[in-house]
């Protein structure tokens, strides 16, 4: 493979101008293809194979047009202070806005009178209106929205407090300046990094081509395949990163091989030829946890994974191709003055070991007490992950100045908790002989189980299907409606038995349960696959069965780590305030799998360039505990430079109002830090010190079935040396694979 990329660096540096030609087109292309593509609507949620579900589907078949899963809205009231919603003036006023709302929307369903639901409080302070809408609430056009928000503003004129509640005004959060910070600081990183303007912008453009190329391919065909806006933050977010990776690990190497005194062509060439192939074969590593997201066997997560590992894969053929056509272009300029400066002096025999350097030999000399207070400091912060409770936030998760959260606590005071996340049992009475009797027989036993309200069941025109509203007693997210949720499913095992009436629960509450529970159930066979693809592929790699192992294990106990962490801050509230959560409760379910996904990519991404450069310098004829020394002294800076980079990127996304882009910003950015400073820069080269050799063992006919992918470059180099004049002799050639 090394000499194949090779001979790819030198091609794409010598024909740049055509390289160059054929990614600005396709940049075009793409963004055309988005320009002129038709408006895509949300991506549809499904969980298939879930109870919920199910009943979604039963209610579409037998209620035909009533769009049982579309958006929902509240819109609730409270009276001044001495007066009631009831009082003349007041009800007149809630009246009108019924009507209002009845034509403000072609997409509006129903809306419920909340006097001829009795939907007032018993104190008669608060009332709601209830609002059904035939699309889901990402479906929702901006006039609906609109007209929700302003039908309550009149009512607000005349004293009344009015808020709005629901999913109708859930939109996609704005992540813009999250980006443009993360952007910001990786330009000053990569800055400071390489000393040279020109070097520092080389990774930030082409990766922008391949986000903006991956992103514009996703809109354009977000229509066709019916992708969602969630697809595209994904991809743009994890396209930037590994982006950047790719690019500056290739900028990096360029830089040493001209440091060495090579002409420009070929120190391209070797810098895709050697760190290239690391490059490759970390980007299949983030493809994998990406694709493997298919096994939650969710459609929107699979094709969430896909559009994103087709970005990843952009980013692998644009660091092997347009960054050496780029470095044609740049010149010599790549080299600030201070790069050759310390190139010079790394030559003098006298030359200071870097920072790297120095804290390899500390290591080398503290291995012992270096694994134990890394595994140790992980493991006690790992701890509050035992008590993980996942879920999906509410209402009551929004920032507290939000009008969604004022409805949220405005029926919480009025109504109950149970009041945000009803509960909606549907009855399949069509194999039963009495489907009355079957449903009522439902009804008490719900009520046996001890709720806030059971509403009597309302049939369907054929009569074969019943729909009973169970309002609990607790607030949506937590444990005890969970609980209630579950003990309707077990007596309706029991209806089942007695009357052939098949008893289903569903609701925002109860999807929100059944898709907790299914990626619950999916976490570990996801972690089985990612990681056991990546042991193959790394024992490839490495030629090495304790170095893939000890990346795995490395990579567990980083994500356990960050698990415990989002806990304490998230589901305990452990210094909450200092990252603006106003609302503990259960983490994110889709949290942990995003997490591993994309952390791991990330991870593995470090552990190729850093321990390949050890590998390399092993196999080159250096001593374990050398060729330790070695790689940190050409790895560790740029390595740093990546984690930073990425800890900016997703640290950006903490300062969000929303509670789950937060979450996920605040998760993926401490996950970095520990894997990348905690296990890839102390674990795990203490960890290396303490096997010597055996770190590096292969059983003799597990050698021999493997195929050689040469990521050491050993092939090259002898390509190399054999050539006539080939330049630098043995000498420059020790120096040959360098990342």
């Amino acid at each position: 493979m090394a000499t194949f990329l090779y001979k790819l660096g030198r091609l794409t540096f010598r024909r740049r101008r055509f390289v160059a030609l054929i990614w600005v087109a396709l940049l075009a292309v793409a963004g055309i293809g988005a320009a002129t593509a038709p408006a895509a609507t949300s991506s549809s949620f499904s969980i298939p194979g879930t109870e919920a579900q199910r009943a979604f589907d039963l209610l579409d078949q037998r209620n035909p047009g009533t769009s049982a899963d579309g958006a929902t809205a509240r819109v609730v009231f409270k009276a001044p202070e001495g007066e009631k919603v009831t009082d003349p003036a007041n009800k007149s006023e809630i009246t009108g806005i019924v009507k209002e709302l009845e034509t403000g929307s072609k997409q509006i369903a129903s809306v419920a009178d909340p006097f001829a639901t009795q939907a007032v409080s018993q104190n008669g302070s608060t009332a709601y209106i209830s609002v059904s809408y035939q699309v889901s609430s990402m479906e929702l056009t901006d006039a609906t929205r609109e007209s929700l928000e302003d039908a309550g503003k009149a009512a607000q004129k005349s004293g009344m407090k009015v808020e709005i509640g629901g999913d109708a005004l859930q939109v996609m959060p704005h992540t813009g300046t999250a980006e443009i910070i993360g952007v910001v600081i990786a330009a000053i990183v990569l800055v400071i990094t390489f000393g040279s303007l020109v070097a520092a912008g080389l990774p930030l453009v082409t990766a922008l081509v391949g986000v903006g190329i991956g992103v514009s391919t996703i809109t354009a065909l977000a229509s066709v395949l019916d992708l969602g806006s969630t697809t595209s933050i994904l991809a743009m977010m994890i396209g930037l990163a590994v982006g950047i990776d790719y690019a500056l690990f290739i900028v990096s190497r360029y830089r040493a091989e001209l440091a060495e005194g090579r002409e420009r062509e070929e120190a391209a060439g070797r810098a895709v030829g050697t760190a290239g192939s690391a490059v490759v074969f970390a980007g299949l590593t983030v493809v994998i946890a990406l694709v493997g997201l298919a096994v939650v066997n969710i459609p929107m997560l699979t094709k969430m994974g896909f559009a994103a590992a087709g970005t990843v894969a952009i980013a692998v053929l644009i660091a092997l191709t347009l960054v050496p056509a780029a470095l044609g272009f740049a010149g010599k300029r790549v080299m600030g003055r201070k790069a050759r400066k310390a190139a010079e002096a790394e030559k003098s025999p006298e030359a200071k070991p870097n920072m790297g350097t120095r804290w390899a030999r500390f290591v080398l000399r503290k291995p012992v007490w270096v694994m134990l207070v890394g595994v140790l400091g992980l493991g006690i912060i790992a701890v509050p992950a035992a008590s993980l409770e996942m879920g999906l936030p509410d209402d009551g998760a929004q920032p507290k100045s939000t009008t969604q959260r004022q409805a949220y606590d405005m029926l919480s005071d009025g109504f109950g908790p149970g009041f945000n996340g009803p509960l909606l049992v549907v009855v399949d009475t069509k194999n039963s002989s009495d489907g009355k009797a079957a449903a009522d027989r439902v009804s008490e036993e719900i009520e046996a189980i001890g709720v806030g309200a059971v509403i009597p069941p309302a049939f369907n025109k054929a009569g074969d299907t019943a729909t009973i509203t169970v309002i609990p007693k607790d607030r949506p997210s937590s444990h005890a409606t969970e609980e209630v949720v579950h003990s309707i499913r077990d007596a309706g095992a029991d209806v089942k038995s007695d009357t052939g009436a098949e008893v289903l629960v569903t609701g925002a509450t109860a999807m929100n349960i059944d898709f907790s529970q299914k990626m619950n159930d999916a976490l570990l066979p996801y972690l089985a696959l990612v990681v056991g693809l990546a042991f193959l592929l790394l024992m490839l790699v490495f030629r090495s069965i304790l170095v893939p192992l000890k990346a795995a294990l490395g990579f567990l106990l980083s994500v356990v780590a960050a698990l415990g962490a989002v806990v304490a801050v998230f589901q305990w509230g452990w210094l909450g305030s200092l990252f603006g959560v106003e609302q503990t409760g259960p983490i994110m379910s889709m949290m942990p799998i995003f997490m591993v996904g994309v952390v791991f990519g990330l991870a593995m991404d470090y552990e190729v360039f850093l321990v390949t450069r050890m590998r390399e310098a092993y196999v080159h004829g250096e001593s374990p505990g050398q060729a330790i020394v070695t790689g940190f002294k050409h790895g560790a800076r740029v390595v740093t430079a990546a984690a930073v980079i990425m800890m900016a990127v997703f640290s950006g996304f903490i300062g969000s109002s929303e509670q789950m882009i937060k979450m996920i910003g605040f998760s993926l950015a401490i996950a970095v830090f520990f894997d990348a400073f905690v296990v890839r820069m102390a674990i795990v080269p203490a960890v290396l010190a303490l096997l010597g050799k055996k770190a590096w063992w292969l059983p003799r006919w597990l050698d021999r079935a493997l195929p050689n992918v040469d990521v050491e470059g050993e092939k090259l180099q002898k390509q190399l040396t054999d050539e006539p004049g080939s330049e630098g002799g043995e000498s420059g050639e020790r120096e040959l694979v360098r990342v």
